[in-house]
């Protein structure tokens, strides 16, 4: 058996949650910790994607640290390459480079009853861990739909997550699959360089202004010189997204409105009839996350960029077939088709008491106690898990809302005689009712829609928190020893 360096702490993850939850546990500077990473860099989902045109759709002052402000950010929305930028220098700042594995891949974690203690295997050595924290996030596995005979495609193809730069697209004729977040922010720039662009469109999203601009000279000094006006405009962006969880509850007037506004910015932008019935949704605002852009719908009314309304079906001896029976001949695809999200793929590395994995344990779809801890799986806390996500403001307020919760756990360990921690079976599935209950009326479950929120298998809503961001802090932020068994080991 290989050794086991002891640690109080193993991270898995070095995107936002795992930089987060590493910051604060350094200066805390108590327990010892280590953030195992297993590609190259930090950055998570901004590391990975690097496609023309990859920017966030939350203000860039509200997606950042609360702890960590930013004064120099360059636009309201952050491109990218920023964001990526901004965790590099969070993992400088807070000195966390010695804490830091790189190159590192999770084999394995279980937990050992003999001792208390996570057995954490990995491509760089054997750990044994008090807690673990899951900080994967989920947008790492990149889905690619069913498409018959896609291996026979002629040409090139890659999701939108794992994008090739060796290959020019100037000149080529190419096919976007997917009308979502990346798509639409993509097309206007594949649409600059491609001779020939067809947008193949499963369902049409509804899209809202984007309102995008560089911040002035001025802005920039006042941010640096004054962290309260950082603070100050932090607040305002955050107010006026949780304005629109009434929409999302499908209130009304207020989801009436919303719509209406989406409808007018389409009937502004697309003059033709046709073209503007094909860009219609036929659900329910919010259903599917609500896009912004200034530029998506114009680039679809270039010349050379053709939309079809329906999504690839097949690839044949003459292209690229779609469902409405038409066929293009597209020397590139690129699937901007998202990632499979409600099947974590960390948890079938994860196995809990009585070697339990976490899959197995999730099989009918991911639950948690405060979003954080599952039964049967102690010391152990997930970030960005089950119901740990908003349709409507800044994943970061609800990453720092459950990082606060794990270190009320630590706290309690600090302060008692206990070393393990285990929520109880009860406490789980109340919060799961809880959740179900939040859910019910939402537009994420009766909005008509399929969305990557709810679990394929049984359509329990399993991804988002159902309601406003304050409530998830009010109800998540706190550590209670009342919902768990603790014990000496």
């Amino acid at each position: 058996m290989s050794e086991l360096t002891p640690v109080d702490v193993l991270i898995v993850g070095a995107g936002f949650a795992g930089i987060g939850m590493g910051a604060q546990l350094a200066r805390r500077g108590r327990e010892s910790f280590v953030i195992i990473e297993q590609a190259d860099d930090v950055g998570g989902t901004w590391r990975d994607n690097r496609y023309p045109g990859v920017a966030c759709d939350i203000p860039a002052h509200l997606y950042s640290f609360s702890f960590l402000p930013n004064p120099r950010w360059k636009r309201i929305f952050a491109e990218g390459a920023e964001i990526h930028e901004y965790l590099r220098t969070c993992v400088r700042e807070e000195g966390l480079e010695p804490h830091l594995l790189l190159n590192c891949t999770l084999r394995q974690a279980h937990w050992r009853e003999s001792d208390g203690r996570w057995i954490v295997h990995t491509s760089r050595g054997s750990f044994a861990a008090t807690t673990l924290v899951a900080a994967t996030g989920r947008l790492t596995e990149p889905k690619i739909p069913q498409v018959e005979n896609l291996r026979e495609f002629r040409g090139r193809h890659w999701h939108s997550a794992r994008w090739n730069p060796r290959v020019s697209l100037v000149g080529k004729r190419v096919g976007l699959v997917g009308t979502g977040a990346s798509a639409i922010q993509i097309l206007p720039r594949l649409a600059g360089e491609a001779s020939e662009v067809v947008v193949f469109q499963r369902s049409a999203p509804y899209v809202l202004p984007r309102g995008d601009r560089l911040y002035s000279r001025e802005e920039m000094s006042q941010f640096a010189a004054d962290p309260a006006a950082i603070t100050t405009l932090r607040d305002e962006l955050f107010a006026e997204a949780e304005r629109s969880i009434p929409a999302r509850k499908r209130r009304h007037p207020e989801i009436d409105l919303l719509q209406q506004r989406a409808l007018d910015h389409l009937s502004s932008q697309v003059q033709d009839p046709e073209l503007r019935r094909q860009l219609t949704p036929d659900y329910e605002i919010g259903c599917k996350r609500i896009l912004f852009s200034d530029d998506y719908y114009a680039s679809l009314q270039l010349d050379h960029v053709r939309l079809e309304p329906t999504e690839v079906t097949r690839v044949t001896e003459d292209g690229v077939q779609a469902a409405s029976g038409n066929v293009y001949d597209p020397e590139i695809l690129v699937f901007a088709t998202g990632f499979d999200t409600t099947r974590l793929p960390i948890a079938r590395q994860i196995l809990g008491r009585g070697a339990l994995p976490l899959a197995e344990r999730w099989s009918n779809g991911m639950v948690a106690h405060a979003s954080t801890t599952v039964d049967g799986f102690p010391n152990m806390y997930v970030l960005d898990g089950p119901n740990a996500a908003l349709g409507h403001n800044s994943a970061i307020y609800v990453i720092e809302t459950q990082i606060d919760y794990v270190l009320g756990a630590l706290d309690h360990l600090a302060s008692t005689a206990d070393t393990v921690l285990e929520v109880t079976p009860e406490a789980v599935q109340s919060s799961t009712r809880r959740i179900d209950e939040l859910a019910r009326d939402t537009v994420w479950t009766r909005g008509g829609c399929t969305n990557w929120y709810r679990d394929e298998r049984t359509g329990r809503l399993t991804l988002l928190w159902p309601d406003s961001a304050t409530s998830f802090r009010q109800q998540n932020a706190t550590f209670d020893i009342t919902a768990y068994r603790a014990s000496a080991g």
